[in-house]
């Protein structure tokens, strides 16, 4: 009976190139995911800064002009314009945070499996 899968069911054994190869394929892309999540999780701090501020100036300045940054261009609107945008732009950057470490979750399984299939050791110091 067969059942469908995310993970490919070996059917040959690999060379040591081949190994090697795929080793380096999963430490490749799960650097690129950790780098991803480390850029998405400073811009998401950098939202909630800025948020901080400017929802003190919404309580004692709804009118108050401020500039945005959209498509390489200074725009001027006040802040209660900015806010709405700014917190669903924050909550989309988290979004796709929750996505990207699901993805570096499963890869990391997939990573896992792999060096315990092929009995792969980490080499302390390098």
């Amino acid at each position: 009976m067969a059942t469908s899968s995310s993970k490919p069911v070996a059917t040959k054994k690999l060379t040591n190139q081949e190994i090697q190869a795929t080793f380096n394929r999963f430490q490749n892309e799960l650097q690129t995911l950790a780098q991803k999540i480390g850029e998405l999780e400073s811009e998401a701090e950098e939202h909630e800064l800025v948020l901080a501020t400017l929802n003190e100036a919404l309580q004692r300045q709804p009118d108050r002009i401020c500039f945005r940054l959209v498509g390489g261009v200074l725009v001027e609107r006040t802040v209660k314009d900015v806010v709405p945008a700014l917190k669903t732009n924050r909550d989309g950057i988290k979004q796709v945070l929750t996505n990207l470490i699901g993805q570096y979750k499963g890869k990391e399984g997939e990573f896992n499996a792999f060096t315990g299939e092929y009995n792969i050791k980490a080499v302390p110091g390098r």
